[in-house]
């Protein structure tokens, strides 16, 4: 069903929900959900940020960009692949050092794909897992052991409406989703005895670069079309939502997946 196109509202002042925590923000580097994300933390007061990604110009474009617009914030930028746990850890330990601990962490790697079961390999269904659910275990677990013993923090992941709904070609991409789902609400109620808040945001389409490289753009019309605005979301519109669940707002929520869509479970 077509749904009739409601633009999006103009972009919402910031209102300081990050007033002096320090992020750490996975996949950040470029254009997307990580990136916006990273603006907005920044925008709402935000005392410092370490955005990683895989790609090395990218990471030190964005970082750089990110801290000439925010130069009351201290704003660092480092390679990271979430596949290799070495790397994590290094990641963790630069952030906790360079930021004084880490307040947030947002695990937004993720790695998407089409294909049709039968027609898709061992490694390609493995390298989706091992980015999207596999990347988000290993970030959250070497932040766990940060925050736990401090018994403060927030951890936001992004899953996907794909954990609930089920799409052709998507089989591996929405059974990591489903997996990230799953872990943020087992770890959740594990953090939680420590004071630890794990939360997830779900969205549905973000028009952005990497999508539109992923799959067809006359498909990704069409699933925007049915929406119930009748269009993907703002990446900004996503980031609000992990800025709420990462921020004292969200202090009473516990292992959630919040869908940023009309579709949910």
């Amino acid at each position: 069903m077509t749904r009739t196109f409601v633009p999006p509202p103009p972009y919402v002042a910031p209102h300081g929900l990050l007033a002096g925590k320090s992020v750490l923000i996975t996949a950040a580097a470029g254009a997307g959900i990580g990136f916006a994300a990273a603006k907005r933390c920044l925008e709402e007061g935000a005392r410092g940020l370490v955005l990683s990604d895989m790609h090395p110009r990218r990471t030190a474009e964005a970082a750089q960009t990110l801290a000439q617009a925010f130069p009351q914030a201290l704003v660092l930028g480092q390679v990271c692949d979430v596949t290799q746990e070495d790397q994590v850890q290094a990641l963790v330990d630069e952030a906790e050092d360079k930021l004084g601990g880490v307040d947030v962490l947002i695990n937004n790697a993720g790695l998407g794909g089409s294909r049709r079961v039968v027609d898709m390999s061992d490694e390609e269904w493995l390298k989706v897992i091992d980015v999207t659910l596999n990347g988000t275990f290993r970030m959250t677990r070497a932040m766990l052991r940060k925050m736990q013993p401090r018994r403060r923090g927030a951890i936001v992941n992004n899953a996907s409406v794909l954990g609930w709904r089920a799409q052709t070609e998507q089989a591996h991409y929405a059974a990591a989703k489903a997996g990230v789902m799953a872990l943020t609400r087992c770890a959740g109620l594990e953090a939680a005895e420590y004071g630890v808040r794990i939360n997830a945001v779900s969205p549905s389409i973000v028009f952005h670069e990497h999508l539109r490289k992923s799959a067809p753009e006359e498909l990704l019309t069409q699933l925007a079309s049915r929406e119930a605005f009748g269009r993907g979301a703002e990446a900004w519109e996503i980031a609000n939502v992990m800025v709420f669940l990462a921020s004292d707002y969200a202090s009473y929520l516990v292992g959630e997946v919040i869908s940023a869509s009309s579709q949910r479970a």
